[in-house]
């Protein structure tokens, strides 16, 4: 092929002058018919790197896409286009379905949309095999890992059906993927030699503010919302056109209620598709400014004049936020992403981890109650709500509805059960597939355990985003795997006054550091160059630099280590808070391990941007912890800050506290106390009685890891101080 036709092409057919990088070496990727996985932002442009293709290659493009509402948004663009598309879902009755594969065989249809569910009818693969194709495009491909922010089950049937089709050419394309989840395609589909695309996720155009939003006492009633609620107005007021992101339907509802009426449509899975279509096309026409929605709203929504993206509770994960909050400003214009953050919104997305992560019991108890239901040809038919009712009634126990729902789906890929449409309704039967209710269930408990973890994992690195004191893009860069960017300017980190205290550090501080992060890379299990598994927790850490010759360091031979005693000259608490500055610029990282029993274990990593700062290969910025404030005596002085007499009040608010952290450590299964907040944690508490979090994150041996708890804490500080009067 003519080595200018992609361009002309593009001229012709899609009215564009010139390629985006690095769309045209994409395109020549997939030209040459090599398999290639594309990871390119929000508004990056990666439709046209299958749809150009599609124009020159000889046979049809078969694009799965994981929205009825996505696929027809990019039909409809085509055909106005002039270019032949259509599509096949579910919710096209078997004679539309029969007319598009025709037109396909007839060659009347350039490419084909098809949503990934029909991969589940062998009849339909079978129809699929009977025509040439010439590509096959996986759109949304982070849906086909199960580490990714938004795995679609259906999507694993992928690799089966292009054996079955002859196996043509494969793209993925995806706005969000860690390097894990780009891993998890690359396998899942069984790429071959794929040719690699990932574009800088930077949005330079993209001004990205963590707004902590506090409830109002003085209003009564629901007053958290109402100061959202405030906010998201002026936000409305300010930038004018935007999508507010909701995590529940309910909270779509009230928002969009609260909102001016016919400023907004709301937008959410609990709605008629006639309902949903109506609301998302008068939005994409631009009747309506605003479109107030859960996560079910977006992919593929190209409407490039949205000044602002609003989350009004925290998402699950930054793959998700980034994807979301990217809608913004897709016409290259300034424009406004901010999360309304405010700690206790966590409990709903733990609500959704749980139920999208059901345990082993929960699993057992769903294909019990499945069996009981089964009629004598093993059949079920009856709702995922029904069912959960039936369980709940069984058990004797409340279950999350949503891990039903998570529960079928499991079984279903284990071949324990397999779920079939009903003729006429819309809900789907269920069919047992093993010999008998006794047959124990062959799933991989590992697997579901580690998906578990990394899910929480997610949600931890929402919170550490919501309070780092880096640039936000940067450390969005950062979780992506880029890193060495500078600071974008534009962020509210970036533009903070306080951000002023962060400064680079002069040779001796430099030092010091380097000495720290190199004496944690040796407590760490090095798996490469850049990922370090975490052994110790941060107070055997600092132990270790500290030279400490307990029974602990000498049981782990950490006394051996050539690091041991490195910074020796340094006080406990300096490099508690020390550590603390570390890990919110990224450098470092608590993580949580499982223990055989259950228990999980905080301890500290090494971070691929603090490999680079130990080897000096970039320098960083951070808000020195000083000498001799917060308990931390200046260099040199050996003894505890903390042996200094305390004032009775202080005392006594250090015993309730203490009393506190024994009573979380009991209900967590006897955990140790250190383990719920460390005494350096704990003591400075007591000493400096902040009543935010933020000034909590301040003070040393407090960290992101005791966000759970810290406002349980808060609280008996600040009834503490009402009880002495204090200001």
């Amino acid at each position: 092929m003519d080595a200018a036709e992609p361009i002309r092409a593009l001229r012709r057919h899609f009215g564009f002058a010139e390629f985006r990088e690095p769309q045209q070496a994409i395109i020549r990727s997939v030209l040459d018919g090599r398999d290639t996985l594309v990871v390119m932002p929000t508004g990056g442009g990666k439709s046209l790197c299958y749809q150009l293709p599609a124009m020159l290659l000889p046979d049809v493009t078969v694009v799965v896409s994981p929205l009825i509402a996505l696929m027809k948004d990019q039909v409809d663009a085509l055909v106005a286009r002039g270019i032949p598309a259509g599509m096949v879902n579910s919710a096209q009755g078997a004679e539309e379905q029969r007319e598009v594969f025709r037109r396909v065989r007839e060659g009347g249809l350039r490419l084909v949309y098809i949503a990934p569910e029909r991969f589940r009818s062998r009849y339909f693969t079978d129809m699929l095999a009977g025509v040439r194709v010439s590509l096959f495009a996986v759109d949304e491909a982070h849906c086909l890992s199960q580490w990714g922010h938004d795995f679609r089950p259906d999507y694993l049937r992928l690799a089966n059906a292009l054996g079955h089709i002859g196996r043509p050419p494969v793209v993925a394309l995806t706005a969000t993927a860690t390097p894990d989840v780009r891993a998890d395609i690359v396998t899942q589909l069984a790429l071959r030699d794929p040719a690699l695309f990932i574009s800088g996720f930077a949005r330079k155009n993209l001004h990205f503010t963590v707004n902590a939003i506090a409830p109002n006492l003085t209003r009564g009633g629901d007053s958290l919302f109402a100061a959202k609620i405030e906010r998201v107005s002026a936000l409305v007021r300010e930038h004018r056109t935007g999508i507010v992101y909701c995590a529940t339907r309910k909270s779509v509802e009230r928002v969009s209620e609260a909102l001016p009426p016919g400023r907004c449509v709301a937008y959410h899975g609990g709605m008629d598709d006639t309902a949903r279509t109506s609301a998302q096309e008068r939005f994409m026409r631009g009747e309506i400014p605003v479109a107030v929605a859960t996560n079910a709203f977006g992919m593929g929504i190209d409407r490039a004049d949205i000044r602002f993206v609003a989350h009004f509770e925290m998402p699950g994960s930054v793959e998700a936020y980034y994807q979301e909050a990217g809608r913004a400003g897709r016409d290259g214009r300034p424009a406004h992403c901010e999360m309304l953050f405010n700690y206790s919104d966590r409990r709903v997305q733990e609500f959704f981890l749980e139920g999208t992560n059901p345990g082993r019991d929960t699993l057992d108890k769903v294909n019990a109650t499945l069996w009981a239901l089964a009629d004598a040809e093993k059949n079920i038919r009856c709702s995922i709500d029904e069912l959960g009712e039936k369980i709940a009634a069984a058990t004797r126990t409340k279950i999350n509805p949503m891990a039903v729902g998570t529960a079928l789906t499991i079984l279903a890929r284990h071949r324990v059960i397999e779920r079939f449409d009903i003729p006429g309704q819309r809900i789907r039967g269920t069919r047992l597939l093993l010999p008998g209710s006794d047959t124990p269930l062959d799933i991989n408990w590992e697997t579901l355990s580690e998906k578990r973890r990394r899910d929480e994992s997610k949600l931890e690195a929402v919170i550490q985003y919501a309070y780092t004191r880096i640039c936000r893009q940067r450390w969005i860069l950062g979780y992506f795997g880029e890193t060495g960017g500078t600071d974008c300017d534009l962020c509210d980190t970036c533009a903070s006054p306080g951000n002023a205290q962060r400064r680079v550090p002069d040779d001796a501080e430099l030092l010091l550091v380097r000495k720290a992060l190199s004496g944690l890379a040796r407590m760490c299990e090095r798996v490469n160059a850049d990922d370090w598994q975490p052994r110790f927790g941060r107070q055997r850490v600092i132990d270790c630099l500290l030279g400490k010759d307990t029974e602990d360091i000498r049981k782990a031979r950490l006394n051996a280590l050539s690091t041991h005693g490195i910074l020796r000259d340094e006080t406990r608490a300096y490099l508690t808070a020390l550590f603390g500055e570390l890990e919110r610029e990224g450098l470092v990282q608590g993580v949580e391990k499982a223990t055989a029993d259950g228990k999980k274990l905080p301890l500290l990593a090494l971070t691929k941007a603090g490999a680079q700062v130990m080897r000096g290969e970039t320098t960083f910025k951070l808000e020195w912890p000083g000498r001799g404030i917060a308990g931390t005596p200046p260099r040199g002085r050996r003894e505890r800050a903390d042996t200094a007499p305390a004032p009775a009040r202080q005392k006594a608010l250090l015993t309730k506290l203490r009393n506190y952290r024994a009573v979380v450590a009991k209900k967590s299964g006897n955990t140790p106390p250190y383990i719920v907040l460390h005494k350096a944690g704990l003591e400075a508490l007591a000493q400096e009685q902040p009543l935010t979090i933020d000034d909590a994150l301040k003070l040393p041996g407090i960290t992101t890891r005791n966000l759970r708890v810290l406002p349980a804490f808060l609280d008996i500080i600040r009834r503490h101080r009402e009880e002495h009067n204090a200001p």
